[in-house]
């Protein structure tokens, strides 16, 4: 399987924001509770411990990626079910994530946004999102999970292909 690439790179005041989108057959509710609730995370992500709440901290631990890391997760705003932002830290630094979700007829999409201050390593957090995403379809649908072989290395000439747009865009937009 080759799963192909969808996320959208947008340049900002600050850097960029890298985009992906997945759309579920689901109330908004329930997605939430898929991106939120530490037990559900455990089948897509990994699961999370600690007290939840607007500028407090937990911890997360990254369950399909080598060593099973745990890591530091700031909340940095909450407005349940809509929107989820987030600050991540470990060894690569501080990463900000956004989930932003919204709900017609039923279905519900689920945009996720990382905050990118520059789009060096875009060829690896790309293809690790795309990977992450389809877990959570995956885990959500009862399918087995991908296999992050089929994203990386395969995805990550897709994903430098964005970043030279969004400078090109920033540096005009800067004139």
């Amino acid at each position: 399987m080759t799963p192909l690439p969808s996320a959208t790179l947008v340049p900002t005041p600050t850097g960029a924001d890298l985009v992906l989108t997945r759309t579920f057959r689901a109330h908004v509710e329930d997605v939430w509770a898929s991106v939120t609730d530490p037990e559900r995370t455990a089948a897509w992500f990994g699961p999370w411990e600690g007290d939840a709440a607007p500028g407090r901290r937990i911890k997360v631990q990254m369950a399909f990626e080598e060593g099973r890391p745990w890591m530091e997760t700031r909340i940095d705003a909450c407005a349940a079910p809509l929107r989820l932002a987030v600050s991540t830290i470990d060894s690569y630094g501080v990463w900000k994530l956004e989930l932003l979700l919204s709900e017609v007829d039923g279905e519900t999409r689920l945009k996720l946004v990382h905050h990118l201050k520059s789009t060096e390593g875009i060829g690896e957090i790309g293809p690790g999102w795309e990977y992450y995403l389809d877990r959570l379809a995956a885990a959500r649908a009862g399918r087995p999970a991908p296999d992050f072989d089929d994203y990386y290395p395969s995805q990550k000439a897709y994903f430098e292909s964005l970043a030279p747009l969004a400078q090109d865009t920033e540096a005009s937009s800067a004139n």
